[in-house]
């Protein structure tokens, strides 16, 4: 075991709960448009994620436009107007402390593309090296 897996601990059921809940909240608000942000349809970005903090106070909140297409102009945008995802997420929960919203790019499914394309590639050249052995 390599040293940073030893020091980063593994999620809490709360961490997991609470995470969940931001998630389906934030993408619900996303799809009606509840929080208004300008220059942006939310209706066109997905929450793929949301990973809280130890203490529940930030979410680190995934996110990918459709088609995967200007994400670090939409999580710009996010991230200036994450008061108004604040507020407009506020109306929906009850918890205890409504948690800091960091907005980041999800890549994993950039990263699946290329890891397909790489499996693709290596089974191609294994049928042309069985056709010429």
């Amino acid at each position: 075991m390599n040293n940073n897996q030893s020091t980063q601990r593994p999620f809490s059921q709360r961490q997991l709960r609470v995470g969940e809940l931001v998630k389906q909240n934030l993408g619900e608000l996303f799809i009606r448009n509840e929080a208004k942000i300008p220059s942006i349809n939310s209706k066109l970005i997905t929450v793929t994620e949301v990973r809280m903090t130890p203490d529940l106070k930030t979410a680190r909140v995934y996110v990918i436009p459709l088609g995967g297409i200007d994400t670090k102009e939409t999580v710009r945008i996010l991230t200036e107007f994450s008061h108004l995802v604040r507020r407009a997420l506020s109306k929906r929960l009850d918890i205890k402390y409504l948690p800091k919203l960091t907005f980041v790019e999800d890549n994993s499914f950039e990263y699946a593309e290329k890891i397909e394309k790489i499996i693709k590639k290596n089974k191609e050249n294994g049928k042309e090296k069985k056709k010429y052995n």
